[in-house]
């Protein structure tokens, strides 16, 4: 679980500033958004060809 301690001297807003820098590092929110709802087994393979399509294209298009 993610948490931060306020240092002495610390002003808030730098420590909410400080713990989503922290969030976003962890990727939590991302898989907070992915997990939402369900998603069926056939749905999350075809949604990760299409990403690794993407991925190869783009990867082929930098070697070009």
């Amino acid at each position: 679980m993610l948490g931060v301690r306020v240092k002495e001297g610390e002003s808030f807003e730098s420590a909410i500033r400080r713990f989503k820098k922290q969030c976003e590092k962890s990727g939590l929110l991302s898989e907070l958004r992915k997990r939402e709802f369900y998603e069926k087994p056939s749905l999350k393979r075809k949604r990760q060809k299409i990403s690794a399509r993407k991925r190869a294209l783009k990867k082929m298009g930098r070697v070009r």
